[in-house]
């Protein structure tokens, strides 16, 4: 059972469809680490153009739904309630192994870093244990 939904996640982060990311939160402590849930499915507006025949998820929309979870467990902090995280830096970013439709695609967010309102976050996206891609993403909280 998801810890947060796509309703609640809503209401921690501006993001709407089609940019919203992320289905669900699975596991968060607030300011230390998230795990949140994208169910990539054909349908993915994306796809019709990435690309067609070949559906894959694109690199940058994988970094950017970690950052969505990494958004999600900055902003559940409580000094952080109410404000907004910006991309300040995206560093040491790999891609394993292609992503497509029908993959369940799990991201994974730690908090490795906070000075004052930056926040540096080390990510790690897996399907079926097998990662797909990794990064360092660096926000700024306002």
């Amino acid at each position: 059972m998801s810890v947060l939904d796509a309703a609640q996640i809503m209401e921690i982060i501006p993001h709407r469809n089609p940019f919203l990311l992320i289905d669900t939160i699975e596991e968060i402590e607030p300011g230390i680490r998230a795990v949140g849930k994208k169910c990539v499915s054909m349908n993915e507006p994306f796809f019709a153009g990435h690309f067609p025949g070949n559906p894959v998820m694109p690199g940058v929309l994988i970094i950017e739904a970690m950052a969505q979870v990494g958004a999600v467990c900055v902003l559940r902090k409580e000094e952080n309630k109410g404000k907004t995280a910006y991309f300040a830096a995206i560093n040491s970013a790999k891609f394993k192994r292609k992503v497509v439709p029908g993959d369940v695609l799990m991201l994974e967010l730690e908090l490795i870093k906070e000075k004052g309102p930056i926040s540096l976050c080390r990510g790690k996206a897996t399907v079926d244990g097998e990662v797909a891609a990794v990064c360092e993403i660096t926000c700024a909280i306002a």
